[in-house]
């Protein structure tokens, strides 16, 4: 015998696709719901409560109200849980889905619902009061109703959907009303669908009315605060959630673990009893200073301000509505400590011990080597690359010398200051005493709360003949390569130990470069360049100003973009320009004595080219072929002119001899022979630059063409030939 309420298989498909489709549209519904939802969420921002706004006028802090974070999430609308587990002391009622399966001498699969009288009703068993029976216990009052007409069957009963209860939220809650929930909620959960209390309502007091009377009281703090749920309880159908308001706020602001409005209790709320929901005080905070504002509207002053410590007493401290407690942090100042800070290993703060002297501190010179010179240091390998055995000479060769921050050894400080009218004082001594001399006055007993300061050679800069001077010798040297030199030493001196010149050595070629110089063109550089862009602006504003009709402005119009846009393409091509820091030496081209060298001293970074005599000079511009001719003894510069033959655009009057030694000769310089600049004597290595003629109407155009203008700008920033062709092209 079978006793069933399920569809057959064929049903069962059509039931399938049905509740497939049923529930494809239930998502869909619920989708578009939550998108609804979370878009009405997102207009009803809380609105702050008075005190909230109270608190943020009177601290600049906007503080959320405690425990509001846990409802910032609740839906805005709530259907009954459908798939909960069921507890075993849960209790049944009307509504309750069950489906009893049993094999044996009969089979059962069967799906009943508990009527309104309590009842559910099996084919050939008969009638089955459930009403009120335990879950856990449904299963043997089950199995006892069938055993008692059929034996030897096995019984297993499971639940389906339970019946949902009417709950009513009511007071100071966020969203007032009626909620439909599952029979297993909660008062926690019922409180969670209904978006919880407003700003005014209470968290500490939330009741559940039943019949009349109040069923149960939760203290929402003891829930989200601490985790304990033991007031909750189950709601039955028609049970009320009443939200009473608060009975009083207070702030917690500073040095609190959770800053925030929290609710009063009651009346005689502490301190500590708050600070227990707050999670307690950081370690940074200071414990022996609190301040405590408090509001008595009976005063003519209102507001009034306490101060006392959070032990003892203070923590026994009963709060009032309305009250702002803050808590300071401490003062992160050491009362045992020095610190050490410059051209050090590290900067560290070190515990003050009595008697405590510099050298206590900095106990060797290792100590004031910085981590960027033993990165400098580490980096002298190039351990990532095998195959790289040799680096670029400038790289290296730069780098000599550099592997260690020089030290200022004559200057040091100490930094003190007074505690008791909060003066600094400076204590200056002599660095290099201290170690060479321990018991010396510079080794200077020190006191807590002294900064000790160290300076390296680029921070304060020492005098010259202090200072560390690495040069370079390159070129036609016996023994070219990277020398230290003692301070006052010359050009002769720094020749001298590269073992005198060679025989190909070339004088007048003799290039010096220094780093302090290249800088120094590098600013005039950038000085000339702002100058330019000024002047072509207000060439082109007064072109465009001078005209007097439509048809004279529309061609200054023209001729304005015409100059910008090529005011700007000689601009970027003087901005490329790299100043190299040669010095003109000023040789005779004629003398080939390197005693003769001027005696100048040497500073660090300097570098000394001396090249072998070219046997070429080289001739640029508007010529009928760019050439570097053999150079031939005694040929002037006619005689170079008539070799490579001027074209007819060629401006005769501003060609310029740009010499091998960096210097610019041009028919302004007046510098040359007898027989006028074309007489003048070509030495090997020279450049002849003809420009060609132009016709243009602004001082710009005149300024950024004209040959003398390039002579200067060629030689007050060390250019040689190379970066006059970058002009050019």
């Amino acid at each position: 015998m079978n006793i069933t309420n399920r569809p057959v298989a064929a049903d069962q498909d059509v039931e399938a696709e049905a509740g497939g489709a049923a529930r494809q549209r239930t998502v869909s519904e619920a989708a578009r719901q939550r998108t609804v939802s979370d878009a009405a969420r997102t207009s009803r921002a809380p609105v702050p409560s008075e005190f909230q706004k109270f608190v943020f006028d009177s601290t600049g802090t906007n503080l959320p109200i405690f425990g509001s974070e846990f409802f910032a999430n609740a839906p805005s609308t709530f259907s009954p849980v459908a798939n909960a587990p069921v507890v075993a002391d849960y209790a049944l009622g009307p509504g309750d889905e069950l489906m009893i399966r049993g094999w044996g001498s009969i089979d059962i699969d069967y799906r009943a619902t508990i009527d309104r009288n309590g009842l559910i009703s099996i084919p050939s068993i008969g009638s089955v009061p459930l009403a009120g029976v335990r879950a856990g216990d449904a299963e043997g009052v089950i199995r006892n109703a069938i055993g008692q007409l059929y034996k030897g069957v096995t019984v297993n009963v499971n639940f389906g959907r339970l019946r949902s209860i009417t709950v009513y939220v009511v007071g100071q809650a966020s969203r007032p009303g009626t909620y439909n929930v599952s029979s297993l909620s909660t008062l926690v959960t019922a409180l969670f669908a209904s978006g919880g209390p407003n700003a005014n309502g209470s968290m500490r007091h939330v009741q559940i009315k039943r019949g009349g009377k109040v069923a149960a009281e939760l203290d929402l703090y003891s829930f989200i605060g601490k985790g304990d749920k033991s007031t909750d309880m189950k709601l039955q159908d028609g049970d009320t959630i009443f939200i009473p308001t608060a009975v009083g706020h207070v702030a917690l602001v500073g040095k609190v673990n959770t800053p925030a409005i929290y609710e009063l209790k009651t009346a005689n709320d502490s301190i500590e009893s708050l600070l227990d929901y707050a999670g307690g005080m950081p370690v940074v905070a200071d414990p022996r200073r609190a301040f405590l504002e408090r509001i008595d509207a009976s005063r003519n002053q209102p507001r009034s301000v306490e101060q006392f410590a959070l032990s003892g007493e203070g923590l026994k401290r009963t709060l009032k509505d309305g009250d702002v407690l803050n808590v300071t942090s401490i003062t992160p100042d050491f009362s045992n400590a020095v610190v050490l800070r410059g051209n050090v290993d590290q900067a560290v703060r070190a515990p003050f011990k009595a008697g405590m002297r510099i050298s206590d501190l900095i106990p060797n010179r290792q100590y004031l080597i910085t981590r960027n010179s033993i990165k400098r240091q580490n980096n002298a390998v190039n351990a990532g690359d095998e195959r790289q055995t040799n680096e670029a000479a400038d790289n290296i060769a730069t780098r000599i010398g550099g592997l260690v921050d020089e030290i200022n050894w004559d200057y040091a400080v100490i930094e003190r200051v007074n505690r008791t009218d909060l003066s600094v004082s400076l204590v200056p001594f002599n660095l290099g005493n201290v170690f060479t001399n321990p018991s010396g006055p510079d080794n200077v007993q020190l006191q807590p709360g002294d900064t000790v300061t160290i300076f390296s050679q680029q921070d304060v800069a020492v005098p010259m003949d202090k200072r560390r001077i690495f040069v370079r010798v390159e070129g036609e040297v016996n023994v070219p390569g990277v020398y230290q030199m003692t301070a006052g030493e010359t050009l002769q001196s720094m020749l001298a130990k590269a073992g005198g010149t060679t025989s190909n050595a070339y004088l007048f070629g003799t290039a010096f470069y220094r780093e302090d110089v290249r800088r120094q063109q590098e600013l005039n550089l950038e000085k000339l360049v702002k100058r330019l862009e000024s002047q072509a602006r207000a060439d082109q504003s007064r072109s465009v100003a001078n005209s007097r009709s439509v048809t004279d402005a529309q061609l200054a119009e023209v001729r304005r973009q015409t100059e910008a846009a090529a005011a700007a393409q000689a601009i970027a091509r003087v901005s490329q320009l790299k100043p190299t820091g040669r010095i003109s030496l000023g040789l005779d081209p004629r003398d080939k004595r390197f005693s003769l060298l001027p005696q100048l001293k040497l500073e660090n970074g300097d570098r000394l080219v001396i090249p072998a005599q070219p046997e070429f000079v080289n001739i640029f511009g508007a010529v009928n072929v760019e050439s570097s001719p053999l150079w031939r003894q005694g040929d002037r510069v006619n005689d170079y002119l008539k070799k490579a033959g001027l074209t007819s655009d060629a401006d005769e009057e501003n060609i310029f001899l740009l010499r091998v030694d960096g210097s610019v000769v041009s028919r302004d310089s007046g510098s040359w022979l007898s027989g006028g600049f074309g007489g003048t004597e070509v030495m090997p290595g020279d450049t002849i630059v003809v420009p060609e003629k132009f016709d243009k109407e602004t001082r710009w155009t005149k300024f950024m063409t004209g040959a003398r203008e390039w002579t200067q700008i060629l030689a007050n920033f060390g250019l040689g030939a190379a970066a006059f062709k970058t002009l050019r092209d």
